[in-house]
């Protein structure tokens, strides 16, 4: 469930009132995991995987009734705004229209104010946020243009320490300004982390694998990815052609240069990793794959047709990566089709890796994402972002595929068809089992996050107040699907023999909940005022 997609009166979700209320709903569920998207300040597209910085926060998660409470802006103030028409869907023009307005006002009042505190914070970040807020000031400085097409080629190319000095000062204002947001989105994000942690939830974020080329993270550390003597890419990210596109998928993200990151023991990794503790207590590590091999396309290219296979730094990257960080748990990004060496990498690092189960269905080929063959080592997942809700799902996917599913897991119209899929993911031995906010509301078609291969129509799906389901409903369902699990586990090879009978017969093997009792219907758990 992404912040953004939280119920709000301004336009997007936010760390204010809605998600406090989210995060006691799960309790209340008996839930001990929430899953995010990225937390980054997203730049064209409005991708969370497109940020303008690996270590910043999102200006628009800032709550704004939090700031009127802070006596940081005021009622009107908040209220005159145009947040949008269709509170379903986050309108990101309206959003960027009116946010920063708000911002800057809240700048005004605060940072004096705040001094302090904000010096302190700008010490404890010293690393990243100077950079970071210069690099934001200075786009505002060149109207918003990427960093490649700045006009002067000196500060473009950081050329010397006088030039970023100097701008530094002509553009003190806004320095500022953006290191403020930082401070108040950060002071937000801590106090909620702080609650979801007391009530005994642990939080998953997602780790882009590549930064953004537009990113104070690329102008600031150039020699770190492939770039030519003028700050160009010479090879970019994306992934081959396959079944589900010809061209492929060109991403256009710069690619590292390994090399030179290995010279200090991979500390730019170290520090990212480290910045994104302070945020989540599991990381998933998106595009696992590319540690091993990653797809190079020539820079100008128009399709990913044309790339080629480079090996990736393997364990040598991975090892210090879980070596470092030893309190903190990772997991790995592996679909697709593995190669052998994909399958050496994840066991050697001893890392979870993903089972989606609409993966798991195709009726032409034999798959390891059916909930019986889930190893313990993994995490089970209804679907990611990038594919479409169960409902969805259930429409557009091949009519055998759904038929296997429906045959395998004894789906049937009292239990329900998310019910019944939800159920498989829940008895299957997985470590954790995830399913889309979605999935659960029965929510299908205009619900979809992301579709991969597409520039627009994405980011946008938000939760209505009057979406959410009763405790009781995900309580009932995590209880008795538990008992499952347990019973399985009690009875571990029967279990699986009778299990994997699924694939052949269809025969449900043991007293699903809707035989004890029909579930109830869903309903609200708690209003937000749109």
């Amino acid at each position: 469930m992404p912040i953004s997609s939280l119920p709000s009166p301004h336009g997007i979700g936010t760390m204010g009132k809605a998600a406090y209320d989210f995060a006691d709903f799960l309790a209340a569920a008996g839930q001990k995991y929430w899953q995010l998207l990225p937390l980054g300040p997203t730049s064209y597209g409005d991708s969370p995987y497109q940020s303008f910085s690996s270590f910043a926060g999102n200006p628009y998660f800032i709550d704004l009734d939090l700031l009127v409470k802070d006596k940081l802006l005021t009622r009107a103030e908040v209220n005159a705004c145009d947040w949008g028409d269709d509170p379903r869907y986050v309108d990101y023009g309206k959003i960027y229209a009116s946010r920063f307005t708000l911002l800057e006002k809240a700048k005004t009042r605060g940072f004096t104010r705040d001094r302090e505190a904000v010096a302190a914070f700008e010490r404890e970040n010293e690393r990243w946020l100077p950079n970071y807020a210069l690099f934001m000031a200075l786009k505002r400085h060149f109207g918003m243009k990427s960093w490649t097409e700045w006009d002067d080629e000196d500060i473009r190319c950081r050329t010397s320490g006088e030039v970023i000095e100097r701008y530094r000062a002509e553009l003190r204002e806004d320095v500022e300004l953006f290191t403020y947001i930082q401070f108040l989105f950060f002071r937000q994000w801590e106090a909620l982390k702080a609650y979801i942690h007391s009530l005994g939830i642990r939080i998953i974020g997602d780790l882009p694998i590549y930064v953004a080329m537009d990113s104070a993270d690329v102008w600031a550390e150039p020699e770190m990815f492939q770039l030519d003597e003028h700050n160009v890419p010479t090879e970019v990210s994306g992934v081959p052609p396959d079944c589900f596109s010809e061209d492929g998928q060109l991403w256009g993200n710069p690619l590292y240069n390994y090399e030179a990151m290995a010279k200090d023991g991979f500390g730019w990794w170290i520090r990212r990793i480290g910045g994104a503790q302070k945020l989540y207590d599991v990381i998933r590590i998106d595009h696992f794959r590319g540690f091993e091999s990653y797809w190079a396309i020539p820079y100008g290219e128009t399709t990913a047709k044309n790339g080629r296979w480079v090996k990736g730094p393997g364990m040598s990257l991975v090892g210090v990566l879980t070596g470092w960080f030893r309190d903190l748990d990772f997991i790995a990004e592996d679909l697709g089709y593995p190669s052998p060496e994909v399958v050496q990498l994840l066991s050697d690092s001893g890392l979870p890796g993903m089972k989606v189960l609409e993966f798991a269905f195709d009726s032409r080929d034999p798959s390891d994402y059916l909930p019986h063959s889930c190893n313990f080592n993994s995490i089970c997942y209804t679907g990611t972002h990038d594919n479409a809700p169960l409902a969805l799902w259930r429409t557009e996917a091949d009519k055998a595929d759904i038929a296997f599913a429906k045959k395998y897991l004894g789906l049937n119209d009292e239990e329900g068809f998310n019910a019944g899929i939800i159920r498989g993911g829940m008895s299957c031995q997985s470590r954790l089992f995830v399913a889309q906010m979605q999935d659960y509301l029965g929510l299908g078609k205009g619900c979809r996050m992301n579709t991969p291969g597409t520039s627009s129509g994405n980011w946008q799906w938000r939760m209505l107040s009057g979406d959410t389901p009763k405790t009781a409903v995900f309580r009932y369902i995590s209880a008795e699907y538990y008992e499952l699990y347990l019973y399985f586990d009690r009875k571990r090879e029967l279990g699986i023999a009778l299990l994997s009978l699924f694939q052949f017969t269809g025969v449900t093997v043991c007293c699903s909940p809707v035989q004890r009792g029909r579930l109830p219907p869903l309903a609200d758990h708690f209003h937000v005022q749109q």
